[in-house]
């Protein structure tokens, strides 16, 4: 059997960096220190900051003094502007790439009459790009949502920063029909569509394939319908005691994948759980993606 793991796979620059900054704050704070909801979608590692002291709210209500730091999903302009009134100190750990969309959101609000955001209107980033927007954003999930929107003659398009390449070209597609002058901009992160590829790569050369990371993560869960939409055999698992041999049964290349905020170790885990479930040894383990 052989073990095949995505070349891009684990923590993303903007995960990594708002690690750094939530780790640095509470080794230079003395004072309570919290994250504006979790800082990343993955459990363990929301954990992990829970033991060294910072705090996920979920609530303003429940911060009325020490350091805030915004998670990397960002926050609507509405949030800066409440832990100011409350002279609550901000470390802003929004992803750049995020911050890039929110800026082009506020842009487009001057001159746009209607911004259609394409992700998931429960993700906080979403959230956060609707504040940006001054109700002249409308979320939309699918394209059957994008066909049923009334006619335009102006509108703009953009994307979810961990949203489906092929969703979002399936929006834009649909957008066209309803529109006499649409702007699309493709705000899908370069790290998201490598790893998307990367994925889809995999998945159509491995018997198996396991997308590791937390059930929340909006680009775990998108790598893991992408993969599953080219290999039936693919499992979406959070962490490594999820796999079990029936899973890996027969199979003779396995792969495995992790989300933007699956920490290395997590991949790691699952290596030595697969070699634990097989009953075969392990002939190989590549860090390579394979060619379909």
């Amino acid at each position: 059997m052989e073990v095949i793991i995505a070349k891009n796979s684990g923590l993303c620059y903007g995960v990594k960096r708002a690690l750094r900054l939530a780790r640095n704050t509470r080794k230079r704070k003395t004072e309570k220190v919290f994250t504006f909801g979790d800082l990343i979608h993955n459990p363990q590692v929301i954990s992990d900051l829970e033991k060294m002291g910072i705090h996920a709210a979920d609530d303003l209500e429940q911060i009325a003094e020490g350091t805030v730091i915004i998670r990397s999903h960002g926050v609507s302009p509405k949030i800066y502007e409440a832990l100011d009134k409350k002279k609550i100190e901000i470390v802003d750990a929004t992803c750049p790439i995020v911050k890039k969309i929110q800026k082009l959101v506020a842009a487009l609000a001057d001159k746009e009459e209607e911004i259609i955001i394409v992700g998931n209107k429960k993700h906080p980033e979403i959230k956060g790009l609707i504040g940006y927007s001054r109700e002249k954003g409308i979320i939309i999930e699918n394209d059957n949502q994008a066909r049923n929107l009334p006619a335009k003659k102006r509108r703009a398009v953009l994307a979810q920063s961990t949203q489906d390449l092929f969703l979002f070209t399936a929006v834009v597609s649909a957008l066209i029909e309803r529109t006499e002058e649409l702007s699309v901009y493709n705000t899908i992160c370069q790290s998201t569509q490598t790893r998307q590829k990367s994925a889809s790569e995999l998945a159509s050369c491995v018997d198996t394939l396991f997308i590791i990371g937390g059930k929340n993560s909006s680009n775990t869960k998108k790598l893991y319908q992408i993969s599953k939409r080219i290999l039936p055999h693919t499992y979406l698992i959070e962490k490594a005691d999820q796999i079990t041999p029936v899973m890996v049964k027969n199979a003779k290349k396995i792969g495995l994948s992790g989300g933007a905020s699956t920490p290395p170790e997590a991949i790691q885990e699952a290596v030595a759980k697969i070699k634990s479930s097989h009953k075969h040894q392990i002939k190989s383990e590549k860090r390579v993606q394979c060619q379909s």
